[in-house]
């Protein structure tokens, strides 16, 4: 899961529990805390060369920790990434992680109006809308569409599950179960999810998707708490 520290919405006392040795941790949520995370890459890798030539150019929103630009820079040697991510302790992470493939791999510090305008073939966000304020979320959205190629795939997955009780309630209790957090810690993380992370129901997500501009919106993983969409620019 992506560090709190990404996105603005988050209060300084949030943020500054995220700091380099959470970052170098990182690497070691992800796969314990997201159902079939490996394969989520590996649907990611593999939606996005439907339509991106061997040699396109990819937006990576998030990128902090360099999990994903791995996976897909392994994939696709002939790919290039523009990775984006608020944190530094993040991208310092991601640099090392990338570290093979770095010379085709450009990051920036910011949000996405930090990103380059492009044009991209196709652009990715895993694990990080959960982190955008939902009133923050159509104008990401939109200009991740501004920066893509009409056509370009857009490949985005985090929480998302039902907002009206008591599925709210069930679903959070569930992701908190899932990720193995200790019974002792286990109230004050159901507490953190609901009140400090973004989520909206997978309805929302999709209805926002398309409000941003992107068509024939799919659904593509269901990990317990965790959904994943490709649409088209």
């Amino acid at each position: 899961m992506k560090s709190q520290s990404q996105f603005p919405n988050m209060s300084d006392s949030d943020t500054a529990a995220f700091n380099a040795t959470h970052a170098s941790a990182y690497a070691e949520g992800p796969p314990r805390q997201v159902p079939g995370f490996a394969s989520l890459h590996r649907m990611t890798s593999l939606l996005l060369a439907e339509r991106v030539s061997p040699h396109g150019r990819v937006l990576v929103l998030g990128a902090g920790g360099g999990l994903e630009l791995k996976a897909l820079a392994d994939n696709h040697p002939g790919w290039t990434f523009d990775g984006i991510d608020p944190s530094a302790d993040m991208l310092q992470v991601a640099e090392q992680i990338v570290a093979l493939h770095i010379a085709r791999i450009r990051l920036h510090e910011g949000y996405i109006d930090a990103a380059p305008a492009g044009p991209f073939d196709a652009a990715v966000s895993l694990l990080t809308f959960h982190f955008i304020s939902r009133d923050k979320r159509l104008d990401t959205l939109r200009q991740i569409h501004h920066r893509l190629l009409p056509g370009a795939p857009f490949v985005v997955a985090h929480i998302s599950f039902p907002q009206t009780e008591p599925e709210r309630s069930m679903w959070i209790a569930r992701h908190v179960a899932f990720g193995g957090i200790d019974p002792a810690q286990a109230e004050s993380a159901k507490r953190a999810i609901a009140t400090k992370l973004s989520i909206l129901s997978p309805e929302d997500d999709e209805a926002m998707l398309r409000a941003a501009g992107f068509s024939n919106v799919s659904l593509f993983y269901a990990g317990l708490s965790f959904r994943g969409w490709v649409g088209y620019a």
